[in-house]
C-alpha cells in the first residue's frame, strides 16, 4: 500500500493483500470540527491514508487504531471526543469516531512446490481456515488444480513471494529442487514474524540443511525455526497422499492451537447496550460540552 492516498483505494488494496487495517469514520459531529460526518481514513501498522482532519484528533485516532490492531482480531469501537476539553483543539466542537478493525479471515500460508505431494495436499487445505498462496516456476503443474480458493503464482524466483508475504504468514516448502528449498528456507528465516517454516525431507536432509545454514552464519535459534521433516510423525507412510495427510494434520493442529478460547461465543461486534449509550447519552454529553465551550 504505497501508491494510494484515498481511503477507499487503501481499503481495497489492503483487503486484496489481506493486510490487517482499521477504517476510522467520523460518525457524528457537533459544533466546529475539522471534518464533517462520514469522513474516513485507513490505518495500518505503519501508515495511514486520507484524513479525518489532522491535528491532535487525527494523531489520537491513529494511536487508538494501532492499539486495536495489536489485539489481532476484528472489532468495532465508538469513541466520543470533545475537541476543546479533551484535545485542546481551538475548534472546540465534538465528534464521535467509529473504529472498524478488519483482520483478514484465514491464516496466510505460502506453499512452494506443485509436485506430487502438493497435488494431493492442496485439495485438503482448500476448505480449511487458510489463505493459500501457491507458488511454483512451472505453470503446467499449478494448472492441475483450479480451486478458486487457492491463489496461484508462477514465479521464476519463488523466494520473491516471501519478501512480499503478509505479516505472520506460514511457509511450507515442498519443491522438487533441494537448492531452491535452501534458498527458500534462508528467505523465510529472514522474516522473524514467520512462526511456521515447514520443509519436506528426511532426517538426513534436515541434518544437511542445518549444517549448511550454520556454515552460512545462521544462529541455532534461527535454524531451529525450520521444521524438517514436516508433518506429524504419528502419521506413517511415504506415498505422496500419505505425506500430504501428515502435513495437513500438522497444519490443522496449529490452526486449532491459535484459535482464541472464546471463538465459539455468539456475540460479536459492538455490545448492543454500549451502542445505545454511545448513540444517545454519550453523544448528548459530548454535544453539551461543545456547546458550553462555544458559549464561554
Amino acid at each position: 500500500m504505497r501508491h494510494h492516498h484515498r481511503w477507499y483505494d487503501a481499503l481495497h488494496e489492503g483487503q486484496h493483500n489481506r493486510e490487517p487495517l482499521v477504517l476510522v469514520t467520523v460518525l457524528s459531529t457537533a459544533g466546529s470540527t475539522p471534518r464533517d460526518a462520514a469522513a474516513k481514513m485507513v490505518v495500518n501498522a505503519a501508515e495511514h491514508f486520507d484524513t479525518i482532519g489532522g491535528g491532535h484528533l487525527e494523531f489520537t485516532a491513529i494511536e487508538r487504531a494501532r492499539e486495536l490492531l495489536r489485539a489481532g482480531k476484528n472489532a468495532t469501537e465508538v469513541e466520543s471526543i470533545s475537541l476543546g476539553a479533551s484535545l485542546g483543539q481551538c475548534c472546540g466542537g465534538a465528534t464521535q469516531l467509529l473504529y472498524e478493525v478488519l483482520v483478514p479471515a484465514g491464516q496466510p500460508l505460502l506453499v512452494f512446490g506443485a509436485g506430487h505431494v502438493a497435488q494431493h495436499l492442496m485439495p485438503i487445505l482448500a476448505p480449511l481456515d487458510l489463505n493459500l498462496h501457491w507458488v511454483d516456476p512451472r505453470p503446467e503443474w499449478l494448472a492441475q488444480n483450479t480451486d478458486a480458493r487457492i491463489r496461484r503464482e508462477v514465479l521464476e524466483h519463488p523466494a520473491d513471494a516471501i519478501v512480499d508475504a503478509p505479516q505472520n504468514a506460514w511457509v511450507l516448502i515442498i519443491t522438487h529442487n533441494h537448492q531452491l528449498d535452501f534458498e527458500l528456507v534462508q528467505a523465510a528465516i529472514k522474516r522473524p514474524d514467520f512462526d511456521y517454516i515447514g520443509l519436506i525431507g528426511s532426517d538426513t536432509k534436515a541434518r544437511r540443511f542445518q549444517q549448511r545454514l550454520a556454515h552460512r552464519g545462521w544462529s541455532d535459534s534461527d535454524i531451529n525455526r525450520v521444521i524438517c521433516p514436516v508433518g506429524l510423525s504419528a502419521v506413517p507412510g511415504k506415498q505422496p497422499a500419505e505425506v500430504a495427510v501428515s502435513i495437513a494434520a500438522q497444519l490443522l493442529n496449529r490452526l486449532h492451537a491459535k484459535r482464541p478460547a472464546d471463538a465459539g461465543k455468539k456475540t460479536t461486534g459492538l455490545n448492543w447496550k454500549t451502542g445505545q449509550a454511545l448513540s444517545s447519552s454519550n453523544a448528548d454529553a459530548a454535544i453539551e460540552t461543545a456547546q458550553k465551550g462555544q458559549n464561554a
